[in-house]
């Protein structure tokens, strides 16, 4: 495999202290030890591979799911557990430009699905994932962001047909949103969870239907056979009629290559606190259960989870280098203490880190992989795996029955994801935007 990142990214370290790893029980799985066959292949055991898994299984298709670590050991095992709108960064302009008005509402509306299909998923399967936030509150950092949160609004109603509802500064101390901040808007779609026990929960349901399920057991190469593919393993060989790729931020550049260089992988940063007491919540006056984030291009997502530890995360860091990591770890604890000063000396317990995935068409890519018949790929969800992940495996599942699927399915989702320039290189790519991004939020 070929892979952009540093060597670490990709091994254990990142999530050693992660706390997802506590909360829900992991089972051992074995390796593909010995060759086998099945009607579809899946090779990542993330959401969108395991929601890809699930349904197909539960429409009788035999399914075998790859990992070349464990499931769950890429960015859904380790992301913040917002459920939540998005998966894309491209604005209703640019969506209308592409794709048109009605491409525009279409892919909004999908991306609502992505929530219901997700809650629904944990009500069918009884899944306690500890949900909470009625909905995702936005910040703003700057008074002429909560000036702009008006239109925001009508653009909410729109394109998703609900209410948002506008908070101005003076309310949110009484609303247990304490910090530096201007204003806010609470969208009512959307909810938190425990991300672990979510895939963990619906892993499980897969295997009750069916699914064999295989850890460390990396592909290595895909090749055509005259009925389907065969997907070589360093000891084994898995021979399937067809083939989903679900491995979005931890994809490598050859496998197939027509992966290469079509995905940004980025990395997302995450501190938690041990559990704050009643009276340190309320003397920074943050008491709210709702998952919020900032107003910031470089975007600060935060909450506090049903334990009362408080979760914080960045995006930043485009090198997994020592240095680099020193230096995200400096500023993810001074832009915390910055926004919430009553817990500067509060203990962090538990930090990590991991890949997400962004496009160069800034939406996701849910489709058939071209020249290859059979095969297809889910990926580039831009931070909101959660939702849109488990929605694209859905997707993936109704493609590879040959089915047209009858949720959502826009343009923007169909569109394949053009090559970003430099190759291997393409981070570097990110060094100025990044910074562009930064100037902006001043």
């Amino acid at each position: 495999m070929k892979r952009i990142f540093e060597d670490i990214a990709y091994t254990g370290a990142p999530v050693q202290n992660c706390f997802w790893n506590v909360t829900a029980p992991s089972r051992e799985f074995q390796t593909l030890g010995a060759d086998q066959s099945c009607d579809v292949a899946i090779v990542g055991a993330g959401f969108t591979g395991i929601s890809a898994a699930y349904h197909l299984a539960k429409n009788g298709v035999s399914v075998i799911l790859l990992d070349a670590e464990t499931p769950l050991f890429g960015a859904t095992g380790r992301n913040g557990g917002f459920c939540c709108l998005g998966g894309s960064k491209a604005s209703d302009a640019g969506l209308d430009r592409l794709f048109g008005k009605n491409e525009r509402l279409l892919f909004r509306q999908a991306e609502k699905e992505a929530v219901g299909l997700v809650r629904g998923l944990l009500e069918t399967n009884a899944i306690d994932a500890d949900t909470h936030s009625s909905g995702e509150t936005q910040l703003a950092h700057r008074p002429k962001d909560s000036a702009e949160m008006a239109e925001t609004k009508a653009t909410i109603l729109q394109n998703y047909g609900v209410e948002a509802t506008y908070h101005p500064k003076e309310e949110l101390m009484q609303l247990g949103l304490g910090g530096p901040f201007f204003g806010a808007l609470t969208t009512p779609l959307g909810f938190a969870l425990n991300p672990r026990k979510y895939a963990t929960g619906l892993l499980e349901a897969a295997i009750e239907n069916g699914v064999k399920v295989y850890a460390h057991s990396p592909v290595i190469k895909i090749e055509r056979n005259p009925r389907g593919y065969d997907l070589r393993t360093p000891v084994s060989t898995l021979r399937a009629e067809k083939i989903i790729i679900a491995t979005n931020g931890y994809s490598s550049e050859d496998l197939p290559d027509w992966m290469r260089s079509r995905f940004m992988p980025v990395q997302s940063s995450i501190i938690l606190t041990r559990p704050l007491k009643e009276d340190e919540l309320n003397a920074q006056g943050w008491t709210s259960d709702q998952m919020a984030y900032d107003t910031r291009k470089l975007l600060h997502y935060f909450r506090l989870l049903p334990d009362r530890r408080f979760l914080f995360g960045m995006r930043g860091g485009l090198f997994a280098t020592q240095g680099e990591r020193k230096m995200i770890e400096r500023e993810i604890r001074a832009n915390f203490n910055a926004m919430f000063p009553a817990w500067s000396g509060v203990e962090i317990e538990h930090e990590w880190y991991g890949l997400l995935c962004l496009n160069r068409s800034k939406t996701p890519y849910v489709g058939a992989i071209p020249d290859m018949p059979g095969a297809f790929a889910g990926f580039g969800y831009h931070g909101n795996g959660v939702g849109m992940g488990s929605y694209a495996g859905a997707l993936l599942a109704d493609l590879a029955r040959g089915l047209v699927p009858e949720r959502p399915y826009p343009q923007a989702m169909r569109t394949v994801p053009k090559r970003f320039p430099l190759g291997p290189y393409r981070r570097h790519l990110m060094r100025p935007l990044y910074q562009w991004m930064a100037w902006q939020d001043r």
